[in-house]
């Protein structure tokens, strides 16, 4: 599991804030690569496809803020 190389295939669902304002740890570094925005700590579930072809079915969490767009996806489990 964590973060790699995997595709999302079709659409996002249970789309929850986990963080939003101070409560988003990576703030500072996010601005740094990524540009100015209001970041928020977001979390899903998705078909996913890795790298080896085998498609999954994951809760992801990930990065976005208005105008950035989603920034470091992560595989938090597999749901299947």
């Amino acid at each position: 599991m964590g973060s790699g190389d995997f595709r999302v295939v079709g659409q996002i669902k249970n789309i929850e804030v986990i963080a939003s304002g101070r409560g988003v740890r990576s703030a500072a570094r996010l601005r740094a690569l990524f540009g100015a925005g209001r970041w928020r700590k977001m979390k899903g579930e998705a078909d996913i496809e890795e790298v080896d072809g085998t498609m999954r079915f994951a809760e992801l969490h990930w990065y976005e803020a208005h105008g950035v767009g989603r920034h470091g996806w992560k595989i938090k489990r597999y749901l299947d």
